[in-house]
């Protein structure tokens, strides 16, 4: 009875898990026609877009420890009515600015919910190997999400308006908030102490500007701006670190980092996570300005990638049950660099297949690095600090991403300009320029636009390559994490708050 519970629990888990993942991708196809609806200038879109990716980044390390001490079903309730009534909010704005303002409400209540339920399922699942399943499922229902978004998106907007975008989340925050006191246990830590405040502004403020300050290097021409977010996010960064490390119960327990495997996932979370967003982000950018595919379209052809990793996690904990989980996570990433290398013979004819194909193995590698990865870290800490290692990783993930967008972005951006001997700083400028020019002209400008775009999609190939490649040297020398016996787990109780 007890193993059927948690197992519908992790059912009612999975609905704000997936909402979350979709949120953050699903708006890329809504915003053109959302924007000319609300009259948005060019940096209201971009603050429609990023706000809720910014503040769901800066509050989950606070939502994490948050659970921890509240309680982490009371958390994720709370979190999950708030998101239901912000996604109304939004989709009923009337102008930018109450968009923008709901967009940033809805991050933090996504925040709230990420760590919560990874935290939850190490109290709901005792059995190292049902945690392991039920890891998997989670770590599937992040990526799916994540790839169904944009797809979702393109179906809604063919047959409603761009708020049907937002109201999809309300029907499943229902049901959560339903079902949710029935089926999941509420757990709080004994040591919980008060939430220090101070702590939470330098993490927040620390976070935000570092984000911000990667993602603009790459839409500024000049990065001073950019840089100095960068240094002032992280000299608040030391003074969060140094904090920390002297309060007796702190926001974040960065003691964990002593442990050398939970370190390491990390480590290897984070660069993972550069090398999937810089690869997607070229992919993305190949199948629509290169191979001229419709929005909604490239979304569909994307989704490999998506799938891939869904694929991989499932399969992660039954690779896990037949060798060490170390020697799958690296296999796993053997496998993915591989995939970043067929995106080195992209072009001509065979471009399309090979692409997905390529997308598809490099995200299939990642599945048992996101689940066996996170089992790892959540399973090599004491119950009460999992909402604080919850909250690391999804932090690792949320960092891996902005930086990958800005790091392989600058890359490709520098390969660009220098096939194009400075005549052409992006792609789209290429295609607007085109457009301005004599047919001959701009056909002959185009076609050197897409190969100079192409070159540096094989560039982006080989650092993704040799970044998986170098995670899997990584965690093979990683000594194993020292395994929780089921007795000093805590018992599966459904405490009715």
């Amino acid at each position: 009875m007890r193993v059927n519970r948690a197992w519908l629990g992790l059912v009612v888990l999975m609905l704000p898990t997936l909402l979350v993942a979709m949120d953050m991708t699903a708006l890329l196809l809504a915003l053109p026609r959302l924007s000319a609806d609300l009259g948005a200038t060019n940096v209201e879109q971009l603050w429609i877009s990023d706000s809720y990716g910014f503040m769901v980044a800066g509050m989950v390390i606070t939502m994490g420890t948050l659970g921890d001490r509240i309680g982490r079903r009371r958390l994720l309730m709370i979190g999950g009515a708030a998101f239901a009534v912000l996604s109304v909010v939004a989709a009923f704005a009337a102008d930018p600015l109450t968009l923008i303002v709901a967009r940033a409400l809805l991050g933090v209540a996504g925040a709230t919910l990420a760590p919560s339920t990874l935290a939850l399922i190490t109290n709901m699942f005792r059995d190292e190997r049902q945690r392991g399943q039920a890891i998997a499922i989670w770590a599937t229902c992040q990526f799916t999400g994540g790839a169904l978004g944009p797809v979702l998106a393109g179906f809604l907007l063919q047959h409603f308006w761009w708020g049907s975008v937002f109201l999809v989340a309300v029907p499943a925050m229902a049901l959560l908030l339903l079902t949710g006191p029935v089926l999941l246990p509420e757990y709080r830590s004994d040591r919980a102490g008060r939430l220090d405040l101070a702590s939470v502004g330098l993490s927040l403020v620390a976070v935000l500007l570092m984000v911000y300050g990667i993602k603009q290097l790459t839409v500024e021409s000049e990065p001073a701006g950019s840089a100095v977010a960068l240094v002032v996010g992280a000299a608040i960064g030391f003074l969060f670190v140094r904090r920390q490390l002297r309060l007796e119960t702190p926001l974040l327990d960065l003691r964990l980092l002593r442990n050398r495997p939970f370190t390491a996932v990390l480590v290897a979370l984070v660069f993972a996570g550069i090398a999937m967003a810089g690869t997607g982000l070229l992919v993305t950018q190949y199948l629509q300005s290169v191979l001229g595919y419709s929005p909604f379209a490239s979304a569909v052809l994307f989704a490999p990638m998506g799938l891939g990793v869904a694929v991989g996690t499932m399969a992660a904990p039954a690779l896990g049950r037949r060798m060490k989980q170390t020697t799958a996570i690296a296999g796993g990433l053997v496998g993915s660099a591989l995939g970043s290398l067929l995106l080195v013979g992209v072009d001509g004819a065979s471009a399309l297949p090979l692409v997905m194909i390529g997308i598809a193995v490099l995200a299939l590698g990642t599945g048992p690095l996101f689940a066996l990865g996170t089992g790892l870290v959540v399973g090599s800490v004491p119950p009460e600090r999992a909402g604080s290692a919850a909250s690391m990783s999804e932090t690792g993930n949320y960092f891996g991403g902005s930086l990958g967008f800005a790091l392989l972005g600058v890359v490709a951006a520098v390969v660009y300009r220098s096939r194009m001997d400075g005549t052409s700083d992006s792609l789209a400028g290429a295609v607007a320029a085109t457009e301005r020019l004599p047919a001959g002209q701009g056909a002959e400008l185009l076609h050197t636009a897409r190969e100079a775009f192409t070159t540096s999609l094989h560039v982006t190939g080989v650092v993704a390559a040799v970044i998986f490649a170098g995670l899997a040297v990584l965690i093979l020398t990683m000594r194993p994490a020292t395994r929780t016996t089921p007795a000093a787990l805590p018992a599966y109780e459904a405490t009715r708050s």
